[in-house]
């Protein structure tokens, strides 16, 4: 264990995001399994974080070059094999399996700078577990050779793997995504897998180039299936919807055009452009309101009494 580097980061009212400042956490100076409540003064500006650690190891999470590959030796892997077979079904029953990936390289990414380069790292998302590769700067092919281990809770969890642009103090930029399914992954078999969009509904540029091997127990994973899955701590952002804007708009166009009509009735009343309508609207007002108007505008209500 090293030091933890932390960003505090904040998001103005046109959803502009701006580093306010960083600290560090010593965390080989810290008691395993304790809470331990810290606080921190931020180095770049004015201003306290305050927050409670607690060290928990967690079993199967790594990061290496190719050369340390865990599973490449086959003393470790028959160890790591043995830990999941099928007369070990019913101990630990959290600890399902394990998965290896080794992020070899990617070709032919956007250039996201004005040079005609990019700064691109990937980051890889299994659950809560997240880590990342270096940075290879000024490079549209790099090859990060990594190899990433994480331990498997639910079979059924989706590896995500996002290529970003570093970009010194600002949010990185996006270079494109792949989502692939546990189940899908046939061991040891290199694949390139074509990046996409945030949404992974549309091709993006470029082309990530993966090797994956996964060793499960099927009991456990068979067990868990029925348990709740573990809530994501890391929530990405409501996003926008077309089809809730444009429904929305509908609704303020409907909206105005109904207290538009009102006004010219009204108006029209007290103009005595029709003496027998204004007479039977001021007769009618004596005893209760002219006329009620209840809108409801995105998810409330406004009321018009006249």
């Amino acid at each position: 264990m090293g030091i933890l580097d932390i960003e505090v980061w904040g998001k103005d009212s046109k959803k502009r995001e701006e580093r306010l400042g960083t600290c560090k956490v010593d965390i080989s100076a810290l008691p395993l399994k304790q809470a331990n409540c810290l606080e921190l003064p931020l180095e770049s500006c004015p201003g306290t974080l305050l927050m409670l650690v607690t060290l928990t190891p967690c079993a199967g999470v790594s990061v290496s070059d190719l050369c340390v590959c865990p599973l490449a030796d086959p003393s470790e892997r028959k160890q790591i094999s043995q830990r999941y077979c099928l007369q070990n079904s019913l101990k630990d029953m959290k600890d399902v399996g394990i998965l290896q990936v080794k992020v070899l390289k990617a070709v032919d990414l956007v250039a996201a700078d004005f040079s005609g380069k990019s700064d691109p790292f990937c980051l890889l998302e299994l659950g809560n577990d997240r880590l990342q590769t270096h940075t290879i700067y000024k490079n549209l092919n790099p090859e990060w050779n990594k190899v990433f281990t994480f331990p498997i809770k639910d079979i059924h969890d989706v590896l995500e793997v996002t290529v970003f642009d570093e970009d010194g103090d600002k949010p990185p930029d996006f270079l494109g995504k792949v989502a692939i399914p546990l189940l899908s992954i046939r061991d040891g078999q290199p694949n390139g897998y074509v990046l996409k969009n945030k949404d992974l509904e549309q091709a993006f540029k470029g082309v990530i180039y993966l090797e994956m091997d996964l060793i499960y127990n099927p009991v456990k994973a068979s067990i868990r299936t029925f348990t709740p899955r573990e809530k994501r701590f890391v929530e990405d952002s409501r996003k926008l919807s077309k089809k809730i804007l444009s429904r929305d708009v509908d609704r303020v166009k409907r909206i105005t055009m109904a207290i538009w009509n009102t006004i010219q009735f009204l108006k029209s009343c007290f103009q005595w452009e029709s003496t027998l309508r204004s007479t039977i609207a001021f007769v009618h007002h004596k005893g209760e309101p002219l006329l009620y108007v209840k809108c409801t505008l995105f998810s409330g209500n406004i009321g018009l009494c006249l």
